[in-house]
């Protein structure tokens, strides 16, 4: 059997049933007027009890809810607040971002202190170095500028020594030679002149002690005319250039005289003449 059937059914014997059921209803109310009264007010009773119940649990509720809707949303916050606490925020953020800052930069800058002195140093060391070498070049360049003057100048000086012994051996006897004469002698004059001015100076040897690092001594003479160890003639004339020795001069020293003692002794060993041939 369908549901269909069933349902209608039962539709069948609820409604051979009602007749019977409404005159039983019908005969109670009667007798059960006062009963029935008495009961309904109980159930208003009951049931406004059970508003108020339902009414005060509901509020309860509504208490609640709203208690846990307040727990749940945040508290609002002041536009002034919201954008004091934005601020203090930027504040920091941008405190912290300027200590960064300011770290970086202080390693850049010992970084870039370092570079420096080391460059300092090295540039230093150069500027040493280059001193040194310009010094050391500009001796090296007097020093070869002097050898060459003094290797130019000796090989001059025997022209030199022979002007001057021409002009002490020649005697002119005649008006023409006494014209060539002098005419050599102006020649003579003109180069003692160009060498004066390089810085050619003659040693005035004869009368001076003897020295070693001017003189050379070639011949000793006895002699009380002149204390022993003094330059008695001048055999070839030195020369200086500035302060350095150009050519030595060729000198005879004095020595001290025999004593006469030995010279008689030699007299006396000669044999005497008997006069007979």
């Amino acid at each position: 059997m369908s549901e269909e059937d069933k349902q209608l059914g039962n539709q069948d014997v609820r409604t051979e049933a009602s007749p019977a059921v409404d005159m039983d209803i019908n005969q109670g109310e009667s007798r059960n007027v006062t009963a029935a009264d008495i009961s309904s007010d109980a159930e208003l009773d009951e049931n406004h009890a059970e508003s108020s119940e339902r009414q005060e649990g509901s509020v309860t509720e509504a208490r609640n809810a709203q208690e846990t809707e307040s727990e749940d949303i945040p508290e609002e916050v002041s536009p002034v607040e919201d954008s004091a606490q934005g601020l203090a925020g930027e504040r920091e953020r941008n405190d912290a971002s300027k200590e960064d800052t300011v770290i970086q930069l202080t390693a850049e800058l010992e970084v870039l202190r370092s570079q420096l002195e080391e460059r300092s140093s090295q540039y230093m060391r150069i500027a040493a170095d280059f001193e040194n070498f310009r010094k050391r070049t500009a001796k090296e360049k007097q020093e070869l500028e002097q050898r060459v003057k003094r290797d130019t100048l000796t090989e001059l000086l025997p022209v030199v020594d022979s002007f001057e012994r021409a002009r002490s051996q020649i005697k002119p006897q005649t008006d023409q030679e006494d014209g060539i004469q002098k005419s050599y002698q102006s020649v003579f004059k003109q180069f003692v002149d160009c060498l004066k001015r390089i810085g050619v100076s003659p040693m005035r040897a004869k009368g001076t002690p003897f020295n070693p690092e001017h003189h050379e001594a070639v011949l000793r003479e006895p002699t009380d005319q002149y204390e022993e160890g003094v330059v008695v003639e001048e055999l070839v004339k030195g020369y200086m250039l500035a302060d350095q020795v150009l050519r030595h001069s060729m000198v005879k020293v004095a020595a001290p005289p025999e004593p006469e003692s030995s010279q008689e002794g030699n007299n006396s060993d000669q044999p005497e003449n008997s006069g007979v041939e």
